[in-house]
Formats: structure tokens, sequence, C-alpha cells
């Protein structure tokens, strides 16, 4: 990471703040869906993009504290454009649901962020009897940007513009340095909600490869990236022990302090500036190219995650 205020080859670091790698640029006209808008990365990214001009989806489980978000942020920016739409991504219904209702307003799309995540303390089954980490972190998205795909392409077809997806990763995939892709689907025994967690980030990573992959291969002006977001406050680790969680705060800030604020920055980065036009398939970490697992970067393995997901999604 690009750490004290060190700027990377894109002029930015780890110390650029959302509204700075976007400063100058006009969303207007373009429309987004950001998940997990309620807190954290999602609603700092919302408040930015909306800012910027973007109307923005705030696809979220909690209605009514999207709606306090959207109020906050309409006080601020009173000719903000932001709607509220109910997803729960852990449930193959509601994204179904959520994909079908946003089709039928008749809405172009230019962005698509998925952004929300959880981090479960214990061994949890989805509503669909999935691993809970791998439901929602990863299928759950994998599922959404399918079922927009089509609008995202004719979006970009009818308007000449570059559509543009971004799965919200983070540095834990790098726990993920073994195991099979059914590791995703174990039971309580030997079970490790931090590796379990690596790995539905591990596959954010994949999926965004393998979707750029095969988006550059249709010829289709769709780019899909990923990101480690850095650090801001955040609800993922509601649920656990709160003194290992301020313990973990604690020794993020004390190795890059201040940074807390600029956790949607990269999120922005790739969403808005022309910086990365066409760029594809690529992960970033404080607005700047990143190197990620090699685990991250194996061909197969992607393709093997797609068809897994594939065959998980069609049968619900």
């Amino acid at each position: 990471m690009w750490i004290f205020g060190r700027k990377g080859a894109s002029g930015f670091s780890a110390t650029s703040t959302a509204e700075e790698v976007t400063e100058g640029i006009h969303g207007s006209g373009l429309t987004a869906i950001v998940t997990g808008a309620t807190s954290g990365i999602g609603s700092e990214t919302t408040r930015v993009l909306a800012l910027r001009g973007v109307h923005v989806i705030m696809a979220v489980r909690n209605i009514q504290k999207a709606i306090q978000v959207k109020e906050t942020i309409l006080k601020d920016t009173p000719d903000a454009k932001v709607d509220v739409m109910e997803l729960d991504l852990s449930s193959m219904a509601s994204i179904r649901n959520f994909a079908a209702k946003y089709r039928s307003l008749g809405l172009p799309l230019h962005i698509l962020i998925n952004n929300a995540g959880v981090l479960s303390p214990q061994f949890k089954l989805s509503k669909d009897n999935i691993e809970l980490h791998f439901a929602t972190n990863h299928l759950g998205h994998f599922l959404l940007t399918n079922l927009l795909l089509e609008t995202m392409k004719t979006t970009s077809y009818e308007q000449n513009t570059e559509g543009r997806i971004i799965n919200v990763s983070s540095e834990g995939h790098r726990f993920a340095y073994s195991g099979h892709l059914s590791d995703y689907m174990n039971n309580e025994l030997s079970y490790s909600s931090i590796y379990a967690y690596g790995l539905s980030k591990l596959a954010n990573i994949l999926h965004a490869n393998e979707l750029a992959r095969l988006l550059k291969e249709d010829g289709v002006n769709i780019t899909a990236n990923s990101l480690h977001p850095g650090f801001i406050d955040t609800e993922l680790f509601r649920g656990h022990n709160i003194f290992s969680s301020m313990y973990s705060y604690a020794v993020v800030w004390l190795i890059t302090p201040g940074v807390f604020d600029q956790g949607a920055a990269t999120t922005c980065y790739l969403a808005l500036n022309p910086q990365v036009k066409g760029v594809t398939g690529e992960y970033f970490v404080d607005s700047n190219f990143a190197k990620p697992s090699l685990r991250a970067k194996d061909q197969e393995l992607a393709k093997e995650l797609w068809e897994f997901s594939m065959g998980l999604t069609s049968s619900k």
C-alpha cells in the first residue's frame, strides 16, 4: 500500500480521499448500483458518487437505515439523485426479485459496485443453505452481476459509454493460500471464519478476472476490476468480540494513521476516474495497480470458480 502519503503512479496514495480522486469529474447522466450502501465504504461511496452527479441506487437489506443515509446526503447535496431498493445478497430469491424490479424501471446501468460483505464469527448457512461468507460476499454478487449484465451491455451500446463493474475484495484474500473450492461448502468441523472470509475475498478477485476475460472476448465495452479498499469505519466486525476488534483497529491505526476516512477512495476511483478507462481484470490498492496473491491470478482457478458458481446459481 502507498502509506504515509507516498503517491503511486496514479498520483494518489493511501491518504487520498474519495472526493480527491474524483475531483473535477462530472458523473451526470450515469447510473450506479452500490450494494451494502448503509454504512462504511458503501455509504461513503454513495455520498461521493451522488456528489459528482451520479444517480445512485442503494441496494440494501435495511431500508430504514438506507433512507437515513439518503436524507443525510440530501442535506449536504440537495440535488443528489439517490434511491433505495431492497436487496439481501444471502438470498437468491431476493437477488432475482431485485434484478427484475430494476429492469422493470427501465433505468440504464453504467456502474455496478459489488461492495457488501459479511464477516460472521460462527459457521452459518445462508437462506439457500450455502456457507454464509461464500453465499453473500461472492455468490450473491456473482448472480446479481449476471442478472444485470444485459442491462449494462444495452446501456453501453446505446449510449456509447464504458460500463464498469467493481468488486470490493480485501487483502484478506491472501489468507486463502490453500484449499479447494469445496471448502466453501464445509461444515462446522475445523471451521475458521477468518479463512472462510479470505476464501470469499479471493473469489471476488477471481470473479472479476474471469468476467473481464469473458467481456473482452465478447468485445463488450465493460470493464471488471477488484480492489482492496483500505480502512474505514465499518460494521463488518459486528458480532465479533469487541476487544479483538478494537485491537485490530488499533494496530491498523498505528501502521497507517488517519486512513479510515479514505476507505472509499479506490472504489470511487475505479467508478469514475478516466485514468482507468479500458483497464480491466486488474487489482487495485490505494487507487493504484497492485499485485494480488498467486492464487488470485490463477486463470484455471477463476474458470473453475465460474463454473462452480454457475452451477449453484442456476439450480436455485
